[in-house]
């Protein structure tokens, strides 16, 4: 299934045009964040635009404390959007731990969240940036770890983030294939190329191996693509082009 994470589109409303052009360019589905369905009025809008534009949305992402503190709340709002996985999909640098004991205790702590999410038949994950892929002094590296601390957790892999936190995507697919279960299509600008998009690029239009790296994914359980990009300039004309990159892979 090929998606859209709608965070690429938040500089362009109204989300309606967004949800219909990304319909008319041949998109299955969008992924949400938790911007969108802040409040009931919200997930009440967000799920009319999706049922006038035919998207679906099976994956979402959503606050780790919005979880701990709220599950009931986040499983209603899954529910009324369609949404079947959750990954929880950042954290702050203040929060970040400093060591491995910390970011195992992070990973139980995502796997403790995770209960009720799983207990409801939902799927349960993390999204990685740079940060987690970047070793810490003794040479352990975030991610590991966290997975350490979470033996259940799904992963919703952003390999363009992999590559930014210095790292090779095709061993950590290799090395967590079993855990993949989603995966963000973004590209990286050639060196000192996209500087207005923060070094983004359009898929297809980038440095990233993504021929390589799909063909490891399909070996996975990954069945939903998501295309996104953090800046776009212009996001019909990342939409388009990327989505045709994506059917080209």
């Amino acid at each position: 299934m090929l998606s859209y994470q709608l965070y690429s589109s938040r500089n362009f409303p109204p989300l309606g045009d967004t949800l219909a052009m990304l319909a008319e360019l041949g998109y299955d589905a969008v992924e949400g964040y938790s911007a969108l369905y802040a409040d009931d009025a919200q997930v009440a809008a967000l799920t009319a635009a999706l049922g006038n534009s035919g998207l679906a949305m099976p994956t979402g992402h959503f606050g780790l404390a919005q979880i701990e503190s709220a599950p009931d709340k986040v499983l209603a709002i899954a529910r009324a959007l369609g949404i079947g996985r959750i990954y929880c999909p950042y954290l702050m640098p203040d929060d970040r731990p400093t060591d491995a004991a910390g970011w195992r205790a992070f990973g139980a702590r995502l796997q403790a969240a995770g209960r009720p999410i799983r207990a409801a038949g939902l799927g349960f994950g993390w999204h990685n940036h740079d940060f987690e892929l970047r070793p810490l002094p003794d040479g352990q590296v975030p991610q590991d770890l966290i997975f350490e601390g979470g033996p259940d957790l799904e992963w919703e892999i952003d390999a363009a983030w992999v590559v930014r936190g210095g790292a090779d995507p095709a061993a950590w697919i290799a090395r967590y294939a079993p855990r993949i279960t989603a995966a963000h299509l973004k590209d990286i600008a050639p060196a000192g190329q996209n500087a207005g998009e923060d070094g983004w690029a359009d898929l297809g239009a980038g440095t990233v191996p993504w021929t390589a790296l799909m063909a490891q994914l399909r070996q996975t359980p990954c069945d939903v693509f998501i295309v996104e990009h953090d800046n776009p300039s212009d996001h019909a004309r990342f939409a388009r082009r990327s989505f045709q990159a994506a059917k080209g892979l």
